[in-house]
């Protein structure tokens, strides 16, 4: 609950905050286990930190602790972002940004580099892994898309096949496939798309929520590249898409783009964004049917990328036995490192330019490196620092 309290700065910040939490300060995995778990929800639809996360808590206790991690890791940012629906009207959107956050960004930036940093030492050691890092770091920069990540992954296994890194002998149960999982996930995917067209061609009165299901469960099936690749999506949806066809969209642009501003000025997962949308979506409904939107998309948008998580990752389990797998693995590590390289860089351009942005940068990765101040009183220091100023 501390760590989905604190862990400001996006996808990209979490990674640090989850390296210094997780492995140095709990020792809950392993630097390989972590980067392994990064690697694998690169490659799956849905919220990566907020899947690395449940596979940290699954790591640890099993299906019933990983759920309870996912729930205390999305509660928080969920209950502010729908709390913002029914008080947006009372919200001035240019007073949101206020001083308390004016160095969250490059406190983010230092976390990132230090993560980077970290992961560097551990899974980059050799002259080609150096050379899948800088080329996946370069890639990332300037080819902006979500689908270059998996993509990226699948390229650096297949180079890394070309090593005679040998696969060591130790033999490992096979880990039972949950078939179970992937057939709810089809199954609500089809009952959910059903059920929102005989909704909206019937006109019943709750309607808007069924359809709202439908669209969050689609978008939680599809989406790569996390949070900040499903603001446009929802926008499309919810806003261009009914204003194209003449009907009134179910918020304001603006409105839209407070709550797309706060959820980057609030800890926990951009995808918490959702209850806001659902909430605003709900609006003119009423008092119950708008905290059931905010329920209705909040769930909507995490089931499915839970439900796939914990049928693929069995499976990616049992084929790391293999040495066509193990030896990718060294890769696919060093293409994480890359994309963790390039996070920085992108979100430190996307920091106004300032010489106290370069300092916080700075002292906050010293702090994480060569200090042992836990990583939350760090957030904290800055929170604090920037009211005070």
């Amino acid at each position: 609950m501390l760590y989905s309290l604190t862990a400001f700065g996006g996808p990209q910040g979490h990674f640090g905050m989850m390296h210094k939490t997780f492995v140095e300060k709990r020792r809950d995995v392993t630097d390989s286990e972590l980067m392994d778990f990064m690697a694998f929800c690169q490659m799956l639809p849905g919220p990566s930190s907020t899947q690395t996360i449940i596979l940290i808590g699954y790591k640890r206790g099993g299906i019933l602790l990983a759920l309870l991690t996912l729930l205390l890791w999305i509660l928080p940012a969920s209950i502010l972002m729908a709390g913002l629906s029914f008080l947006i009207q009372y919200i001035d959107a240019k007073s949101i940004q206020t001083n308390v956050f004016k160095y969250i960004q490059p406190m983010a930036v230092g976390f990132l580099a230090y993560a980077a940093f970290k992961a560097m030492r551990n899974s980059v050691k050799h002259p080609a892994t150096i050379m899948i890092m800088i080329v996946s770091l370069f890639i990332t920069v300037q080819f902006r898309s979500p689908w270059i990540f998996p993509l990226l992954i699948v390229a650096g296994g297949i180079i890394s096949n070309f090593s005679d890194k040998r696969i060591p002998d130790v033999y490992k149960d096979k880990k039972p496939i949950k078939w179970v999982n992937i057939f709810w996930f089809v199954l609500v995917f089809i009952i959910a798309g059903v059920l929102s067209e005989i909704a909206r061609t019937q006109q019943w009165h709750n309607a808007r929520l069924f359809n709202l299901f439908e669209n969050f469960y689609r978008f939680g099936s599809f989406v790569f590249g996390g949070g900040h690749a499903l603001i446009p999506m929802m926008y499309e949806q919810f806003i261009a898409r009914p204003m194209h066809l003449g009907m009134s969209p179910y918020m304001s642009p603006e409105q839209f783009l407070t709550g797309a501003g706060i959820i980057n000025a609030i800890p926990g997962p951009v995808f918490s964004i959702c209850a806001f949308v659902g909430g605003m979506s709900m609006r003119s409904f009423g008092f119950t049917q708008q905290l059931m939107g905010c329920g209705v998309a909040t769930a909507g948008v995490f089931l499915p990328s839970t439900l796939l998580l914990f049928f693929f990752f069995p499976i990616y389990q049992n084929l790391k036995k293999y040495t066509v797998i193990f030896r990718a693995l060294e890769g696919i590590h060093a293409v994480v490192v890359g994309i963790m390289w390039a996070s920085a860089f992108i979100l430190f351009r996307s920091v106004d330019f300032q010489y106290s942005h370069i300092v916080v940068i700075a002292i906050t990765f010293g702090m994480l490196m060569y200090t042992k101040v836990p990583a939350p009183l760090v957030v904290l220091g800055w929170l604090l620092l920037g009211w005070a100023l």
